[in-house]
């Protein structure tokens, strides 16, 4: 998992400095603190994607900072990073809203895995009930429903009706569809997406005193409850 914006909160400078480097390799972009002071000031600008902080630093605890983030809303995952290993240590570290606790000595391995596993937490789930208007869709009993009445739909309509509601009010272009849907990185020559488009129409439409996916001219499609 490279690509996330780190913040080391660190007062031992060569401990400090080895640790951004090699989470600099790994493909992160990284930022270093070496006091409390400092810390959270940066922290607190909510920029970052993860902490990793030190208990004993200049100038007072490293939780302190997590309490005072937490207070503020910011939400920002933690692993503290700390040679105070006793349990009530990390109880301590993990109440003031710290999401990992990992003592050192430590591996790096290790604390690459629980970078990992802490951002997954952090991805929130996809919803699972898609609702435009009257239109409801259960995307894992694979169900579409308009005015409770179910709608039968193939694989690649469902499929197409998904995208469109995952994006309600936004305008979808083919090139959109073409590759989101079909893995197509050019336009075919025949008119695939009008097709399955206005097959999906008929069933989600038909019938209906309020149409919901709409033709937006020279541009795309859009689903919208007017």
């Amino acid at each position: 998992m490279a690509g996330l914006r780190i913040l080391v909160i660190e007062d031992d400078p060569g401990g400090r400095m080895i640790l951004l480097r090699a989470l600099t390799e790994c493909g992160h972009e990284t930022a270093g603190a070496s006091d409390f002071a400092e810390g959270l000031a940066l922290a607190g600008t909510d920029c970052f994607d993860v902490l990793i902080v030190d208990r004993k630093l200049p100038g007072g605890d490293g939780l302190d900072i997590i309490t005072a983030l937490r207070a503020q809303k910011i939400m920002t995952p933690v692993i503290f990073l700390t040679g105070l290993n006793d349990v009530c240590d990390r109880i301590a570290g993990l109440r003031a809203g710290g999401d990992d606790y990992i003592a050192k000595p430590f591996s790096f391995l290790e604390l690459l895995a629980r970078l990992e596993a802490v951002m997954r937490r952090k991805e929130p789930s996809p919803e699972t009930i898609l609702r435009i208007g009257d239109l409801e869709m259960n995307v894992i009993t694979r169900t579409v429903k308009r005015a409770q009445t179910e709608i039968p739909l193939m694989p690649r309509e469902f499929q197409l009706l998904e995208y469109l509601m995952r994006r309600p009010g936004q305008i979808i272009t083919r090139a959109m569809l073409l590759e989101g849907i079909w893995q197509y990185s050019f336009e075919p020559e025949t008119k695939i997406i009008d097709v399955q488009v206005s097959r999906l129409r008929q069933k989600i439409d038909r019938g209906a005193e309020t149409p919901l996916i709409h033709t937006v001219r020279g541009s795309g499609y859009c689903i919208r409850a007017d």
